[in-house]
């Protein structure tokens, strides 16, 4: 263990008490703000099919209201970077959470399909804002190798979300309607608001005051853009997201109208999967101590890949049953919660007076490539399980091939404090 990693823990107790902090306050908050995401897409999962009956549009045309979603938490992480460098982590996650809170709002109400949509890009303004602000108070207070461990703990609070969201939206669809998911997220997005207003201190305390300028805001993302490591781990988190992100898309009306599933059903075949991704998180602390980050990341992309080379098998081989979807998706989630922790901090882990920006175009490129796959998976929906499986596979190859090139050759940051 290199003496960075050794001091981190006392490094990281002086940063939190001189912010008035306590680690428990940080592990709650960067989860509850890591949830908005997740709970974003999860809840309502399962009411998708009932969403395009109750509209009657396309299924392309639903699932846009999930692509236009990360969309615009991509595009708007681009902003939210800087707006939390200039002006702080308190008040951008204070703003982000309420401002979710009136999206939802917004989308419980919405008479069409176009109001819904509405609703959902600002909801991925009000997540995206809390994200990067929950990501650059924890840069802010821990060392890299510190701020992963930190990361894959709250993670594996925040995975309560994906395991349990599904099964609620679809309990709420069933007896209330697709509206009551959303009414339900602006409920938890009101509490998280005033828990960050009453809990949450500043923990900037070198903010930039010319991080709007448009010149400057162009040289630092060039400035970051240009690191190797960051590059590196960019690359590894936007093909495992990818990954997660293709079954996000495609699994309700593959599950409910191909394979024939109930939405209560499907979304116990959900959690199939985030019980994988909890149990990554586990995992992924005890390899961080071990083995260091770059293994880490080799290790889940090594899983990821066997798992989706095995989804797509069954599927060309004519397995069409949903355990032949949902076994394999149960590892990819597993080697999402190993490689996710150590990839988010790898990549801001050479920006300490830039995490904002860092944290904004590492999610603005993880954004970019999901939103490709999602149109790709609504565009290619053909009513079979091809386009889905073989989707997923390729997404784990390019994880597995990104992090045994790039990650190990540049993402060695164990010397950055």
């Amino acid at each position: 263990m290199s003496s960075a990693s050794a001091n981190a823990p006392s490094t990281a107790n002086a940063r939190l008490a001189a912010a008035g902090l306590t680690a428990t306050t940080i592990l709650l908050l960067t989860a509850g703000l890591s949830m908005l995401q997740p709970l974003s897409t999860d809840l309502y999962l399962s009411t998708l099919p009932g969403i395009a009956t109750y509209f009657n549009a396309s299924v392309a045309s639903v699932q846009s209201t999930l692509w236009m979603f990360i969309a615009a938490f991509g595009i708007w992480q681009l902003i939210a970077g800087p707006l939390s460098d200039r002006f702080g982590r308190y008040p951008i996650v204070v703003a982000g959470a309420f401002t979710y809170c009136a999206a939802s709002l917004l989308a419980a109400i919405a008479p069409s399909l176009e109001v819904l949509v509405v609703g959902r890009v600002l909801q991925a303004v009000g997540a995206c804002t809390c994200l990067v602000g929950a990501r650059g108070f924890v840069r802010d207070l821990y060392s890299p190798t510190e701020g992963a461990r930190m990361v894959a703990k709250a993670a594996t609070i925040m995975s309560l979300a994906p395991l349990i969201g599904p099964l609620i939206g679809a309990t709420l669809y069933v007896r209330f309607g697709w509206r009551s998911s959303f009414a339900v997220l602006a409920t938890f997005s009101l509490l998280l608001a005033a828990l960050a207003t009453l809990k949450l201190r500043e923990t900037n305390t070198r903010r930039n005051p010319s991080a709007l300028m448009l010149a400057p805001m162009l040289r630092t993302y060039e400035s970051v853009a240009r690191s190797r490591a960051f590059r590196a781990y960019t690359l590894s988190a936007a093909a495992t997201y990818a990954s997660l992100f293709a079954f996000l898309s495609g699994s309700s009306f593959v599950f409910i109208n191909v394979l024939g599933q109930t939405p209560t059903i499907f979304a116990l075949s959900f959690a199939t999967m985030v019980v994988g991704y909890l149990v990554g998180t586990v995992v992924c602390r005890r390899l961080l101590a071990m083995h260091g980050i770059q293994r880490t990341v080799c290790a889940g992309a090594s899983l990821q890949a066997a798992a989706g080379v095995t989804m797509a098998a069954l599927a060309l081989g004519g397995v069409h049953v949903p355990i032949a979807i949902g076994a394999p998706m149960f590892f990819i989630g597993l080697s999402h919660g190993l490689i996710q922790p150590p990839v988010q901090s790898g990549a801001i882990a050479p920006f300490q007076h830039a995490a904002g920006a860092a944290a904004a175009l590492l999610g603005f490129v993880m954004m970019l490539v999901a939103t490709f796959v999602g149109i790709w998976i609504g565009a290619s929906y053909n009513a079979t399980v091809y386009p889905l499986t073989l989707t997923i596979c390729a997404c784990g190859l390019a994880s597995a091939a990104i992090a045994f090139t790039l990650v190990r050759k540049d993402g060695d940051i164990d010397h950055i404090s």
